[in-house]
């Protein structure tokens, strides 16, 4: 009888020492990850994409002109639909994240936030100055595959210091870059297929994990 007691003494005490090591734990993870990334931002920025690939698409690449020209209009509209979908995209996941934040009573801008875009930018900014320093050379044959490639490895980069599979998500735009490099011919399509497509995926994916929680 008294080792029954014992057993069921020293079960119930097992059990409350690993819920509190898994609170810890969460609490742990919460202040060393940036946890506010909303899944509808990623889901608004692939839309961006492709609808910044669509207008290249049927206003950019049919016109006609030298197009390896950094001075051609087609080359500067390019950029700029480039540069509109990144804003646009830093924008919506600045504002939906700051609202994840403001409702879970969480800081936005912390020691945390900081560390994961200095991992982030650094592979990206990296990847740019090398994408632009080919085009003034006019090797612009394996720029999308170069775009897709560095934004891959930013988000591998940056994933220990976030909540979520990001990390899959760069590991999956490392590979379709590496096709797209393979395939320059096909450059567009992988281009929406990485940063459109995929990033809709996993934004519903992540979307949905929020709803559960």
């Amino acid at each position: 009888m008294h080792l029954l007691c014992f057993s069921k003494y020293f079960y119930m005490n097992a059990n409350e020492h690993l819920k509190n090591i898994s609170e810890i734990k969460q609490l742990m993870n919460r202040s060393s990850k940036f946890i506010s990334l909303s899944g509808l931002s990623g889901i608004f920025a692939g839309i961006y994409a492709i609808i910044g690939a669509a207008l290249a698409y049927a206003y950019v690449f049919p016109k006609t002109g030298n197009y390896l020209s950094l001075d051609s209009w087609n080359f500067k509209m390019s950029v700029f639909i480039l540069l509109l979908v990144a804003v646009l995209s830093v924008a919506t996941a600045f504002i939906l994240s700051s609202k994840k934040a403001k409702k879970n009573n969480e800081k936005i801008w912390d020691a945390t936030t900081k560390r994961l875009l200095t991992n982030f930018f650094i592979p990206l900014l990296t990847g740019g100055i090398y994408i632009i320093i080919n085009l003034s050379h006019q090797h612009h044959g394996l720029s999308a595959s170069l775009m897709l490639i560095f934004y891959g490895l930013s988000l591998v980069n940056a994933s220990k210091y976030t909540v979520g599979d990001v990390k899959y998500l760069g590991f999956a735009e490392i590979v379709v870059g590496l096709l797209c490099a393979t395939f320059p011919e096909y450059g567009l399509w992988f281009w929406i297929l990485g940063f459109g497509l995929f990033h809709i995926i996993y934004g519903s994916a992540m979307y949905l994990d929020e709803k559960k929680s």
